[in-house]
């Protein structure tokens, strides 16, 4: 009796415990995938008042049978020629990394995904101090990514996940960790049943929680809800 219940322990723990998302078993529908560009309205919410402070342009894009770019470009309401543009190129079948870029007006990173490891630089563009980087890392997600991986994952009610990623911050934290797929359900937009996908991850310590409102037939994100320490912002595609 003793040996049933310590075997239906094992199993129970095994049918309830979380399966790593990583590059090589990433459960994402790459026929889901198209070429497009789409713009978000960025807002800030003060006061119950919703106030733009800029915009994001996405754009995927297929460079060839096997490698997708996805480009993001920031451009702030009070500041329209300091452009924020990060490319991040990523197999298209597995999301499995291959180079991204970040440049702002602050400062610049690029990371160059290796067998075994992340190389590249961080450039402080204020003290001009210039970090090369090389850190160990195998199987992961690059961290600029992992949101648009959520909306091709096979999403349904109640659907969790977690997901290996990377990233670099010289203030903070770097290397491997995870991003959390925490909740999916049915919810309603604009008129339109849509995906709520909760999601969070251990840049932000899980402090910071994103809900993607996604379009369950395109798979195109049509909102997100920014919840960061106690400050509320909102992202609205245009159609």
């Amino acid at each position: 009796m003793r040996t049933f219940l310590i075997l239906l322990l094992v199993s129970s723990a095994n049918l309830f415990s979380q399966k790593l998302l990583t590059p090589g078993n990433s459960t994402i529908d790459s026929k889901l995938i198209k070429d497009e560009t789409s713009e978000s309205v960025w807002y800030a919410e003060n006061a119950g008042k919703k106030i733009e402070i800029g915009s994001i342009m996405t754009e995927l894009k297929k460079l060839n049978k096997t490698d997708l770019l996805i480009k993001t470009t920031v451009k702030m309401k009070q500041a329209p020629d300091a452009k924020w543009t990060d490319s991040t190129i990523v197999k298209t079948a597995s999301f499995e990394p291959v180079y991204h870029s970040s440049f702002n007006t602050g400062r610049d990173i690029v990371l160059k995904s290796e067998k075994n490891k992340v190389s590249g630089y961080y450039l402080d563009k204020n003290s001009r101090k210039k970090d090369l980087i090389e850190i160990p890392a195998t199987d992961y997600f690059e961290s600029s990514s992992y949101p648009m991986l959520i909306r091709f994952l096979p999403l349904k009610e109640n659907y969790t996940a977690d997901l290996s990623i990377f990233d670099y911050n010289p203030d903070a934290k770097k290397g491997m960790m995870k991003a959390y797929v925490s909740e999916v359900k049915k919810t309603d937009h604009q008129g339109k049943k849509v995906w709520a996908v909760k999601t969070t991850d251990d840049i932000g310590d899980k402090k910071t929680i994103v809900t993607y409102y996604i379009d369950p037939e395109t798979r195109k994100i049509l909102k997100q809800d920014i919840e960061m320490n106690g400050r509320k912002m909102t992202m609205e595609a245009i159609q």
